[in-house]
């Protein structure tokens, strides 16, 4: 439901912290301007936390998270916020996990008491039948997502590419078959005694709420949680700001059309330089108005399809991540030359006003986007809190973007946007290719539903 956000009397969302003896984090914005509250519970665990030999702990965890705990049956969870009106669903990346609401306002305590249901006694239900069910749910989204379609394992094998072997971020949240079935129960029950406690959570609260009721419902039905204190920090991913060499790899499937798709390793998230960077790929190759786009599809009409985005990370050098289908006979050769040649006029003369006013104006219409749903904002409040240390943050978040010039947006693609900083995956069809739909999109990020 659309909700306006609520303005603090300096400017911005109006935002209060809480912290429980247990270390829970807890974060409310009031806002009455409709009926509705979002509840968002961010663990500060993804798949950079897993370790050789079992990738994919943390998203097959995040479907565990579902299949009930000790007084809610499998699938309750689900069952009990849609029959009260809400919607709900969880997601696994690289750096966190998270799980969240939209209720009616009135359900905001079913909601809260779920949340910490599970989280106090998930390992209650947790047993061979729940860890082999979500194991097959799991196993099977990895088939439909992305080995059975066309394109489906790019992100995975750029990934790969893009970080070193031993690199936490070298492998996706979808982890490998192998490890999948490799996983334990023990496995399981370690996994949640170590990450999913409240020391290691942000819980963040948005919209028709009365604050000093929703910090009691917290402190009744979380505050009795222990926290722990096992959790080791993920492993170092610091690495140089680029690559040094180009990475390439040629991949020969059943897919509709050539491909050209290359990573380049850019600034962190968070930093004023990955504001730079996310503009010059919004000038780039964000949408119909975009340089590559006008390049490619319109004007030497070699590509169907002509993209340019930023992956975000805090962790780890963000990446930009570039994805180009072939039109008729057109060649890789002839997609490359000409991305190289827009690169390089790009890092020479850098963006127009023009060019930087529209991309401006683009992230600033998706962000306001964004915070217009309490749902959004929640999830905002918890980002900023657990990657950057202060869910303020959220009210410079435009600003900071706004402030960025011309000139910034140059010197981050000509020190990043070239050949010897990128990861490259060329896709050949086979004589016999099918007539399917791209499924590499979003998946740096797995989902419950």
């Amino acid at each position: 439901m659309a909700n306006p956000a609520a303005a603090s009397e300096h400017g911005g969302i109006a935002i209060t912290e809480h912290r429980l003896a247990n270390g829970l984090r807890v974060v409310l914005s009031e806002d009455h301007l409709t009926p509705v509250a979002a509840v968002c519970l961010w663990y500060d665990v993804g798949s950079r936390h897993e370790v050789k030999g079992r990738t994919g702990l943390a998203h097959l965890f995040e479907h565990l998270m579902f299949q009930g705990s000790a007084n809610v049956s499998n699938n309750g969870h689900f069952e009990l916020v849609q029959g009260a009106g809400g919607s709900l669903n969880g997601t696994t990346s690289f750096e966190r996990t998270n799980y969240f609401e939209t209720m009616p306002a009135h359900q905001l305590e079913l909601a809260l008491w779920l949340e910490a249901d599970r989280m106090g006694s998930l390992l209650a239900a947790l047993d061979d039948a729940s860890m082999e069910n979500q194991r097959d749910v799991v196993k099977n989204e990895r088939r439909q997502r992305y080995d059975n379609v066309p394109y489906g394992t790019a992100f995975e094998k750029l990934t790969a590419l893009s970080f070193p072997a031993e690199h936490p971020y070298h492998h996706t949240p979808i982890g490998s078959m192998a490890d999948l079935d490799a996983a334990t129960l023990e496995d399981a029950r370690t996994f949640f005694r170590t990450y999913y406690a409240p020391n290691n959570a942000v819980l963040s609260v948005v919209g028709d709420i009365d604050p000093e009721q929703t910090i009691a419902w917290v402190e009744k039905y979380f505050g009795s949680i222990p926290g722990h204190d096992g959790k080791q920090p993920p492993r170092d991913g610091t690495l140089p700001e680029t690559m040094g060499q180009e990475a390439r790899e040629l991949i020969e499937e059943e897919v509709p059309s050539r491909a050209l798709m290359a990573a380049y390793r850019l600034p962190h998230d968070g930093t004023r330089e990955a504001d730079a960077a996310d503009l010059a790929l919004t000038v780039l190759g964000s949408g119909e108005s975009s340089r590559l786009y006008n390049r490619l599809v319109r004007r030497d009409r070699t590509a169907v399809s002509a993209g340019f985005g930023l992956l975000r990370l805090s962790g780890a050098p963000s990446l930009g991540w570039l994805d180009v289908k072939t039109s008729g006979d057109a060649t890789i050769q002839q997609i490359e030359t000409a991305v190289d040649e827009e690169l390089a006029r790009f890092a020479t003369e850098g963006p127009t006003t023009q060019e930087l006013e529209r991309a401006q104006a683009q992230i600033e219409r998706e962000w306001l986007d964004r915070l217009t749903t309490v749902a959004g904002r929640a999830d905002e409040l918890c980002r900023y809190a657990v990657l950057f240390g202060d869910p303020k943050l959220v009210n410079s978040a435009l600003a900071r973007v706004l402030d960025v010039t011309a000139e910034e947006v140059q010197a981050v693609a000509a020190a990043r946007l070239r050949p010897d900083n990128r990861a490259v995956l060329v896709y050949e069809p086979l004589p016999a290719s099918g007539d399917n739909d791209d499924a590499a999109d979003g998946a740096a990020e797995e989902d419950a539903a």
